[in-house]
């Protein structure tokens, strides 16, 4: 079994840094549905970190809390520059909806309040109220 990593220099064995989806560049000009899909993909992905940084308010200065929470907001950034780009009010209003749901796991009530009064359509609206009554005005 060893043998097949003998000669293998060090740096092969070393951790790389994690590609995140939120990371890759989008390449403009993609369609609306693309748009939505790409960010359910990265509210998904950044579940996790937010899940963790909600539980960090006591030792928010520990390396790993840094860490999550960069993750999180690098991800929550990315999809909501590509949630301005989506022209279709309802789908924007929709993936908008999952911005916010992520913000509330990672206990970021700030950022979902704006986000909140970003959606138009009365349906999305009373969806997010109905599984988040804080966001009551």
């Amino acid at each position: 079994m060893l043998a097949a990593f003998k000669g293998r220099p060090m740096w092969w064995f070393a951790k790389r840094k994690r590609e995140e989806i939120w990371d890759q560049a989008v390449e403009w000009p993609i369609g609306d549905i693309e748009a939505a899909h790409k960010i359910r993909d990265i509210c998904r992905s950044a579940l996790d970190s937010a899940e963790k940084i909600s539980g960090f308010a006591r030792r928010a200065d520990s390396k790993r809390a840094k860490y999550e929470t960069d993750r999180y907001e690098r991800a929550a950034k990315a999809a909501m520059e590509i949630a301005m780009r989506i022209s279709d009010e309802l789908l924007r209003d929709a993936s908008v909806r999952q911005i916010v749901a992520l913000c509330m796991k990672a206990n970021d009530l700030r950022t979902a309040r704006i986000l909140f009064r970003a959606i138009q359509a009365a349906s999305i609206r009373d969806e997010v109220l109905n599984e988040y009554p804080s966001m009551r005005p």
